[in-house]
């Protein structure tokens, strides 16, 4: 199967504060192509630019694969032409900075994963705040088995993410990961049958969407900037986002609302 050369590789919809970004390349198991990052570039900063997204949901089309990673059949005509070889992060290439080294995305992505995430697939997972997983989802970083290395996070964020061991072990060989492996590791938030996916992954967003966004981004931000601090260091760091909430009117309206027995409403200012 051919693509049409103006077809989207990406589709991005967004519905009731929640925005949803599907890999769209089905026919060869979501694979991304240089266009794809590029057109994916432009949607993380639509994401982070509109006030009415409060949490994104990456997936891929499709009942087969989240993402089977990098486009190997563009790789090989690109190291024909002479392109560079790739390293890692995304610096220099179609797309940058991608999900994967897009550090100051303040917004939660969850990862709602179907099927294969493989390489680059898997390197994005690791790279969501939360991953929601089908029993057939299977995960793996097969980079060591064709002379490449996972430079896009892969390498860094694995060996964070699981016990030094395990990581190594799944780093050197390539080997995969079912989803009760991933679940067992603490890799997956919730693992659930395929078909009730959807319903899993609402439920998620709807908690989040529930909360207050200044308060989510903020502790995004402080969560993930000060995880490598020492602790004192941790509570006299300033943080971008949580300046933005102490000033704001949200910071008052949860007691407010709570002592007037109400649902909060939130202004996200």
């Amino acid at each position: 199967m051919t693509e049409g050369s103006q077809r989207p590789r990406v589709r991005y919809e967004k519905k009731d504060h929640v925005a949803y970004v599907t890999l769209d390349r089905p026919h060869v198991l979501n694979a991304m192509d240089t266009r794809m990052h590029a057109e994916l570039a432009l949607i993380w900063d639509d994401v982070e630019a509109d006030d009415d997204v409060r949490v994104a949901v990456l997936t891929g089309a499709g009942d087969r694969s989240f993402s089977v990673g990098q486009d190997l059949k563009e790789r090989a005509r690109l190291n024909r032409e002479g392109a560079s070889a790739t390293t890692f992060g995304s610096r220099g290439q179609p797309g940058w900075p991608r999900l994967t080294d897009r550090f100051t995305l303040s917004k939660p992505v969850v990862a709602r994963v179907n099927g294969y995430a493989l390489g680059g697939g898997f390197e994005l997972a690791l790279a969501c705040d939360l991953v929601i997983a089908s029993e057939d989802a299977v995960f793996a970083l097969p980079e060591v088995r064709l002379g490449l290395v996972p430079g896009a996070g892969g390498v860094f964020r694995l060996v964070r993410q699981l016990p030094q061991k395990a990581a190594m072990g799944y780093l050197l060989t390539g080997r995969r990961l079912s989803a009760a492996a991933a679940l067992h590791f603490g890799l997956v938030n919730e693992v659930v049958a395929a078909g009730l996916l959807d319903s899993c992954v609402e439920e998620w967003t709807s908690d989040l969407v529930r909360c207050a966004p200044l308060s989510v981004r903020a502790i995004k931000e402080s969560a993930l900037t000060s995880v490598d601090m020492p602790l004192e260091q941790a509570f006299t760091a300033e943080y971008t986002w949580e300046e933005r909430r102490r000033h704001s009117s949200d910071a008052v309206e949860g007691a407010r609302a709570f002592a007037e027995k109400r649902d909060p409403v939130w202004s996200g200012r």
